[in-house]
C-alpha cells in the first residue's frame, strides 16, 4: 500500500478516507512538523499532505525519492517551491472554493470589529474602566456611502464585494489580471489608496506581493482608513504599519495573517486600534473539514493515476 505522510492532525472522516487506500504517518505535534522530521519521514512517502506552516522546498522534496503529490491544505501555495515540485513530476494542489464564503464573512467581520472599535470596547470594559453610556464615548464610523477598496480580484475577493451592498458600500478594486467585477470600478493601486475607506487584501504571495503594502502605501492612504489583511501576512510591512498607525496616517487595521507567524511585531500589540486575530479567516468546522477532505481527495486521485480535483495552476 502507497505510504501518505500528514504533517497534522485531521478529521478522522478525512483520516479514515485516506487510511481506505494507503498507509498513514501521521505527525501529531501541536505545532508544525520539524524540518529534519519531515525530511525523514518523507523518504518512503508516495503522498504528503501539509499545510501552509509547513515549507516544503527543494532539500525537503530531494528527500522524497518516491513522492508523487503534495497535497496542501490551503488555497495559498507560497510554501511549495511549485516550480521545482513539477521538475520532479510531483504533483501539486491546494483546496480553493470549499473556503470562499466562510473567508468573506470572515473579512466582514473584521471590517465591522475594526470600524465600530469592538474589540478596542470589550479590552476597556474587562479592565473595569466603562464608566457607563455617553454621548460620545468611543465613537466608531459608518460605512454607508463608502468606498471599500479591495486589492485583488480572486474568488474570495469577488465574494467580499458581493457583501458590500448590504452595508450600502460602493467597491473598487486593482487587480493585476485583465479581470473585471461588474458594479465596481476598476484602479490603480495608488488612486484604490487614496480614496478607498476601507482597504481589503486578497491578493498571493508572491516576491511581486512581498511588502505591496509598505510605507509609501501608507503615505497615500486616508488618515480615516482602515487596512484589512486575510491574505498572507508579509503582504504587509508590519514594521511600516505599526509606523503608520503610530503617525496617525490610518484610523486602524484588523490583521487576521502576520509576517512571521505566530510572532507579531510587538509594536502592533501595544496599539488600541489593531485588531489582531490568531489566522482564523477559514476557521469554521464545516470549511476546514471540506479543506481536509479535498486534499484527500486529491491524494486519492494522483494515487489511483486519475487527475487531481484541484491542481495548483
Amino acid at each position: 500500500m502507497p505510504s501518505i505522510l500528514v504533517t497534522r492532525k485531521l478529521p478522522s472522516s478525512v483520516l479514515a478516507k485516506l487510511r481506505s487506500i494507503g498507509e498513514i504517518d501521521l505527525y501529531t505535534g501541536d505545532a508544525a512538523i520539524p524540518p529534519d522530521d519531515l525530511r525523514a519521514r518523507l523518504a518512503k512517502a508516495d503522498a504528503l499532505v501539509c499545510l501552509l506552516t509547513d515549507r516544503i522546498d527543494r532539500e525537503t522534496m530531494d528527500a522524497a525519492p518516491s513522492l508523487k503529490i503534495i497535497a496542501n491544505v490551503a488555497v495559498g501555495f507560497n510554501n511549495v517551491d511549485v516550480p521545482y515540485a513539477r521538475s520532479r513530476g510531483i504533483v501539486v494542489t491546494n483546496t480553493p472554493d470549499v473556503l470562499t464564503e466562510s473567508v468573506a464573512d470572515f473579512t466582514w467581520s473584521l471590517i465591522l470589529a475594526i470600524t465600530r472599535r469592538l474589540s478596542e470596547g470589550e479590552r476597556l470594559l474587562r479592565r473595569g474602566e466603562w464608566k457607563g453610556w455617553a454621548l460620545d464615548f468611543m465613537l466608531g464610523t459608518e460605512l454607508k456611502g463608502k468606498q471599500l477598496g479591495i486589492v485583488g480580484l480572486g474568488r474570495i475577493a469577488r465574494a467580499v464585494a458581493a457583501r458590500a451592498p448590504a452595508f450600502g458600500m460602493r467597491v473598487a478594486y486593482t487587480s493585476r489580471r485583465d479581470s473585471e467585477l461588474a458594479g465596481a470600478e476598476a484602479m490603480s493601486l495608488d488612486r484604490l489608496l487614496n480614496t478607498s475607506d476601507v482597504v481589503s487584501l486578497h491578493v498571493p504571495l508572491t516576491a511581486e506581493t512581498h511588502h505591496l503594502i509598505d510605507k509609501r502605501a501608507f503615505s497615500r492612504m486616508k488618515r480615516s482608513a482602515y487596512l484589512i489583511n486575510t491574505a498572507r501576512g508579509p503582504v504587509v510591512d508590519e514594521a511600516a504599519l505599526a509606523w503608520a498607525l503610530q503617525q496617525h496616517l490610518l484610523a486602524g487595521a484588523a490583521l487576521d495573517v502576520y509576517e512571521n507567524e505566530p510572532q507579531i511585531h510587538p509594536d502592533l500589540l501595544s496599539l488600541e486600534n489593531v485588531l489582531l486575530v490568531p489566522h482564523l479567516g477559514s476557521g469554521t468546522t464545516e470549511t476546514r473539514t471540506a479543506m481536509a477532505d479535498l486534499a484527500a481527495e486529491n491524494v486519492l486521485a494522483v494515487l489511483a493515476g486519475r487527475p487531481p480535483l484541484t491542481p495548483v495552476p
